[in-house]
């Protein structure tokens, strides 16, 4: 059995045939899925999928790439949306880097502005207070939820994108009063070792299954057999042979077969492994 620790069912891909997707999860060993709120309607979504599949649980949580649409109080409807059975995690939440103002509004323009960005001209200084108020919104918006998860008692599902050492430090003073997993991971053994000497997890996608996902995969395979979980991150990164197309949490089984190549263990191991991992993390005891 397989838990499915990461998925975005509320999403509208999957709109017009759930019930195939979650049956075809059971079919591949899939028992439980983690629906991941990414706003406070998307957290609403998840609670009430949760409540209506058995096999599907919630985590609930605002998005860092969300905080700048997230009212004043994101927090008190959280609360409320926490003291659902179903709720097994605060998440996703954390810090995202790679779409400030200034990296998107480059995007937008040509090369010789993005240089002029670069080489301290005006445009650059009103995008590095943009980005300063981005960053400073995201960072009260993941200390809340932080705050929150340490309340109700709840471990955190942790979104990190460029901003790998304010992550961390941010996670340091909670040490001992919460623990994260580090979802999607793409980074290199030693991250994984900061992350696993602060006591928190990492989690592995269907990138360990890509051509080009070799770094990702040795990571997988040397970082501790109770240290991480599996995922999918979906409808994204669906695994080879669906690359391209709508993943789903059937999926989860290819990661894990995958992980399992890579380790030179059987399949049976890694999912033995990463399901007791993910009971101990997530909070199921509460439903």
């Amino acid at each position: 059995m397989l838990i499915e620790t990461h998925a975005h069912l509320d999403y509208p891909d999957f709109a017009n045939d759930l019930d195939d997707v979650i049956r075809r999860a059971t079919e591949a060993g899939v028992t439980r899925i983690i629906t991941i709120g990414t706003s406070i309607e998307s957290s609403r979504r998840a609670v009430e999928l949760a409540e209506k599949y058995p096999s599907v649980y919630a985590a609930i949580g605002v998005h860092p790439t969300n905080a700048e649409q997230a009212g004043e109080d994101v927090i008190t409807p959280l609360r409320e949306l926490a003291k659902s059975t179903r709720v097994v995690a605060i998440g996703e939440t954390g810090l995202d880097y790679h779409h400030l103002p200034s990296v998107e509004a480059a995007k937008q323009k040509n090369v010789q502005v993005f240089s002029a960005l670069q080489s301290g001209t005006e445009e650059q200084l009103e995008a590095s207070i943009e980005d300063g108020a981005c960053k400073s919104k995201q960072a009260d918006l993941f200390a809340e939820q932080l705050d929150l998860a340490v309340e109700m008692g709840l471990n955190v599902v942790i979104h990190q994108r460029d901003a790998w050492d304010d992550t961390l430090e941010m996670m340091r003073p909670y040490s001992g009063r919460l623990r994260g997993v580090f979802h999607c991971f793409g980074g290199t053994l030693e991250q994984a070792n900061e992350v696993l000497d602060l006591d928190h997890l990492v989690s592995f996608t269907g990138i360990v299954t890509f051509k080009n996902g070799a770094n990702v995969r040795e990571v997988a395979a040397r970082v501790p057999l109770w240290k991480f979980m599996v995922e999918t991150d979906c409808p994204y990164l669906a695994p080879v042979p669906f690359r391209g197309k709508r993943c789903e949490p059937a999926h989860t089984r290819l990661v894990a077969e995958s992980i399992a190549s890579a380790r030179g263990v059987s399949f049976e191991e890694i999912a033995e492994a990463t399901t007791e991992t993910a009971e101990k993390f997530l909070k199921f005891k509460r439903s």
